[in-house]
């Protein structure tokens, strides 16, 4: 493969990120073709050397998208992250998708049960209509709803610790997958 041929094909991988950015990737590697030709080197060995430019792309956009996670954590931003890496490869799967909707069942399922609780004062008002209120009922839905607040409180700590654990799993296995390509 040629540098031409290589450019085009990393280029055209690279089509989701902003035009400013894909230059500058693109400037980056016709600068390795220039560092490789003065060093003696074809066109051929040296975009044999830096690897499959499709590969290379998915690491990029893995890397960006986890660049926007950081710079803006939205749920949108990270399943783009976690969509991104899954990209890497077939194992990636297995290891990035499993453990994210782990925790995303997990904190959903925490989310609901502070929902529940804080919303079972409502409980009360169903039994007064019906005509089986009960004081003790009312106490112990007060008592909910004062767990349920205190759930809530600590899920917005645990949903931030979660997510930021989990942006942190994503460059490891980004960094895990680039010590295989060695760039020259």
């Amino acid at each position: 493969m040629n540098k031409e041929h290589f450019l085009k094909q990393l280029e055209s991988s690279l089509k989701k990120l902003s035009l400013e950015e894909r230059q500058d990737i693109l400037q980056d590697y016709e600068e390795y073709f220039s560092i490789g030709i003065e060093k003696g080197k074809s066109e051929q060995e040296i975009a044999t050397s830096l690897g499959q430019p499709k590969k290379i792309a998915k690491e990029l956009l893995a890397s960006y998208h986890l660049d926007m996670v950081e710079q803006k954590t939205s749920a949108r931003n990270i399943t783009s992250a976690v969509w991104a890496v899954i990209g890497l490869g077939f194992f990636n799967f297995l290891i990035v998708f499993a453990p994210f909707l782990t925790l995303v069942c997990l904190v959903i399922s925490g989310w609901l049960v502070s929902a529940a609780f804080i919303l079972s004062p409502l409980g009360i008002l169903i039994n007064l209509f019906i005509g089986q209120f009960r004081i003790a009922d009312m106490f112990l839905s007060l008592c909910l709803c004062g767990i349920g607040i205190f759930v809530a409180m600590g899920m917005f700590v645990a949903t931030k610790a979660i997510t930021n654990g989990f942006i942190r799993y994503l460059k490891y296995n980004i960094t895990f997958v680039k010590r295989g390509i060695k760039y020259e």
